[in-house]
């Protein structure tokens, strides 16, 4: 018979190397082979079929025949691979008392994880703009009573910002508020107050500071959305922090208030 890959795999799926299957199928093709002659007729080189050989011997697939020159022969097939089941039984037996003790000991660790969380889960840090200015829309949804904010220049939402015009006339309708702090230099961009106009007639109030520490957005005294500018790169890159932590978003919102009672209004706005 041929050795053909698919009697090659089926061998090796039942546990042997694919030389000791190469090998064992050429044994069976006849009577007895000397070393060097099975090597030939499995395609295997001389000075591994030894060992492959002696595998075999070992795993009784083979029968080893002293003389002048050893032979090999191998056992007839119905045994040989009855034995290789078997072997492979024993295998998946002892694999599942190890599974079934490795399930025992893990299991109540895991259940005591459930109990645990990662102590920085409330904090979410983003570096690409487009995930920014997703979590900034996100945040004016969310909010449900209070949206506060310190807005300066560079903007990540666009300038018309619709999805905050929606949010602001949302939290009007509710009865809740709307507020935000520009710097004084955008007394000097027509786009952004005609941005500050359209909000105020969205409800939102609004002022305007000499300057802003960072660009900030406090929801409802719980979320905050806020600008990590790198202090030393120099560049208009930046990372963003997502936070839900109601104690740090009530200290944002004090601090918020702090520079409203110092903004003053722009000529031409409702703000108060």
């Amino acid at each position: 018979m041929e050795l053909d890959d698919g009697a090659v795999n089926d061998l090796v799926s039942l546990g042997l190397s694919r030389y000791e299957a190469r090998v064992y199928l050429a044994l069976v093709r006849r009577e007895s082979y000397t070393a060097a002659e099975a090597a030939r007729a499995a395609d295997v080189p001389r000075q591994r079929v030894y060992d492959v050989l002696d595998a075999l011997v070992r795993r009784r697939l083979a029968v080893l025949r002293p003389g002048r020159v050893a032979t090999f022969s191998a056992v007839a097939p119905e045994p040989a691979l009855a034995r290789l089941m078997a072997l492979q039984r024993e295998s998946l037996e002892r694999l599942d008392e190890v599974s079934a003790a490795l399930a025992t000991a893990l299991l109540p660790v895991w259940a005591d994880g459930r109990t645990h969380t990662d102590p920085l889960d409330y904090i979410e840090v983003l570096r690409d703009p487009r995930a920014i200015a997703e979590r900034f829309d996100s945040i004016q949804e969310q909010a449900s009573r209070e949206l506060l904010s310190f807005c300066k220049p560079p903007f990540v939402a666009p300038a018309a910002n619709n999805e905050g015009i929606k949010a602001v006339r949302r939290l009007r309708q509710a009865g809740g508020t709307a507020r935000a702090i520009y710097t004084h230099d955008a007394l000097d961009d027509a786009e952004v107050l005609e941005n500050v106009r359209r909000f105020a007639e969205a409800g939102e109030e609004s002022r305007f500071a000499p300057g802003l520490p960072l660009k900030l957005v406090v929801a409802d005294a719980s979320l905050v959305l806020c600008d990590m500018p790198d202090p030393v790169a120099g560049t208009r890159a930046t990372t963003a922090l997502y936070i839900e932590h109601p104690a740090l978003a009530a200290c944002l919102r004090l601090a918020f208030l702090a520079v409203w009672d110092q903004a003053r209004s722009a000529p031409g706005t409702d703000g108060g």
